[in-house]
């Protein structure tokens, strides 16, 4: 595997669940714009930055029509790839729906599984984070169901508005129940499905670091000695990502 070094000071940014879309125009619009501000604010030393889904509350993308909105964010991206600073995407469950659109307007790459790199002689395993780890079955049969290809062929039978509403429901519905069982707000380490996972891989192959999204919870979780975990949060109310300058990996907040 190759080994990635940086250099002239530069580093690599991780961020995650934006849910751009939620719950309403003028709310996302606020997040959208400090998000582009905060991709402003690191593209000075930025290598390559990773956006580690969730990005967007729903998005898919029928042959000749994307969701409407975000140009603000889908502009900054191009700019940056245009710049040379790669882009990359992981999708998320909720924006699982992303093909090409992405890869051939912003020349962002994108990623439909976790990853492992080696970037200044530091291995790194990063992902959005869902289907990860012990149990969850009905999760990983559902996502099995949403990945194939006879459900992105099925869905885009749907009239855009329509396929829009329903989308939007289910999410709605999702976040409620988050919502009642507070799983946005209490992480147990010894009950994560994430830190089990990041240990079970531990007893196998060494990472200096998981760097995971998914779960909204700003975490940096030292796993042993040599090893952490980190979740870089949210961009709905704790504006929090992840830093790797060469030699440690930081959790941050962009506060405007």
């Amino acid at each position: 595997m190759q080994n990635t070094q940086l250099q002239n000071e530069k580093k690599i940014y991780f961020v995650s669940d934006a849910h751009l879309g939620i719950p309403d125009f003028e709310s996302s619009l606020k997040r959208e714009k400090m998000l582009v501000a905060w991709l402003d604010m690191i593209k000075i030393d930025a290598e390559e930055i990773f956006l580690l889904g969730d990005i967007f509350d729903f998005w898919f993308e029928y042959k000749t029509v994307v969701p409407k909105g975000y140009i603000r964010l889908l502009g900054k991206l191009a700019e940056l790839t245009d710049s040379g600073i790669k882009v990359h995407f992981f999708t998320g469950n909720h924006d699982m729906w992303l093909f090409d659109y992405f890869v051939k307007e912003l020349n962002v790459i994108i990623h439909r599984t976790s990853i492992i790199r080696i970037i200044n002689n530091k291995k790194f395993f990063i992902g959005h984070g869902d289907g990860l780890g012990p149990a969850d079955h009905g999760y990983k049969f559902i996502k099995r169901i949403f990945s194939h290809t006879f459900s992105h062929w099925l869905f885009a039978r749907l009239h855009p508005d329509f396929g829009a509403r329903v989308a939007g429901y289910f999410s709605y519905k999702s976040r409620m129940a988050n919502i009642e069982k507070k799983v946005d707000e209490i992480f147990h380490f010894d009950k994560e499905r994430l830190v089990r996972f990041a240990k079970e891989k531990l007893t196998h192959e060494h990472f200096d670091y998981f760097v995971f999204g998914h779960r909204h919870i700003p975490v940096d979780y030292v796993l042993s000695e040599k090893s952490r975990f980190i979740n870089t949060g949210d961009w709905i109310k704790r504006f929090s990502y992840a830093c790797f300058d060469g030699e440690k990996t930081e959790l941050l907040y962009y506060l405007k």
